[in-house]
């Protein structure tokens, strides 16, 4: 069933504002999010299943935590970047692969994922945690596109988000309530993960339903054919 873009809430907050939100809280973020979304964090990324020596970019770093664990599935041969609106959380991811001793396969860069700096096939997979969401509705087929186009054909993506899918239950309702009207401290809202990622031209090839303290999520893979 196709749904418009009109029943996904709007992000109405700007990036700077959005920028200046992450730097803020960057320091208390593993404490606030870190228990939430780890485990599902990790399930995305052996969804992606990463080999020795592929070249992976992570849209959405924050603190790092995916980031090193892309870093150790590639291994010495491989690399991965990763792209992140907060100057702050790049900062402390930074040190985390410094400390962690994978400086020579990582690369990391502040900035806007609608905009990416890469070079069309350049990767060979895409992982996105909790990530998509916070883009404007109109933005994720851009974001989404831009993703594609940077993917080698059999590429992979894979996107753990708060999903849209099936009828909302009253935890869901007053998420989104408070999204709408305290969007300054509630910046994400579920949307449709599937259907941005067919939209945007990639087959979906695994789906794993989540439960995200009442809300629903999805973690969803797609190739580019």
């Amino acid at each position: 069933m196709y749904h418009n873009h009109e029943e996904v809430s709007r992000v109405t907050r700007s990036k700077e504002q959005a920028k200046s939100t992450y730097d803020r809280i960057s320091r208390w973020y593993d404490l606030l999010a870190g228990g939430f979304e780890g485990k599902h964090r990790t399930a995305g990324i052996r969804k992606l299943n990463p080999s020795q020596g592929d070249v992976i970019l992570e849209v959405g770093f924050g603190t790092g935590h995916s980031i090193l664990a892309l870093a150790d599935a590639v291994g010495t041969s491989g690399k991965v970047y990763g792209i992140d609106i907060s100057p702050a959380m790049l900062d402390i991811t930074r040190s985390r692969v410094e400390k962690a001793g994978y400086t020579g396969r990582v690369v990391l860069k502040s900035g806007d994922a609608a905009q990416l700096p890469f070079d069309p096939g350049f990767f060979d997979g895409v992982f996105m945690s909790f990530t998509l969401e916070l883009f404007d509705t109109p933005e994720i087929p851009v974001v989404l596109s831009e993703c594609r186009r940077f993917l080698r054909g059999g590429g992979r993506i894979c996107v753990v988000s708060m999903s849209k899918k099936g009828e909302p239950n009253a935890i869901t309702r007053l998420y989104e309530w408070f999204h709408e009207k305290l969007p300054q401290y509630v910046d994400c809202r579920p949307i449709y993960v599937q259907e941005s990622l067919q939209s945007a031209g990639f087959r979906v090839v695994d789906v794993t339903g989540l439960s995200l303290l009442g809300l629903s999520g999805e973690i969803v893979v797609a190739e580019k054919d």
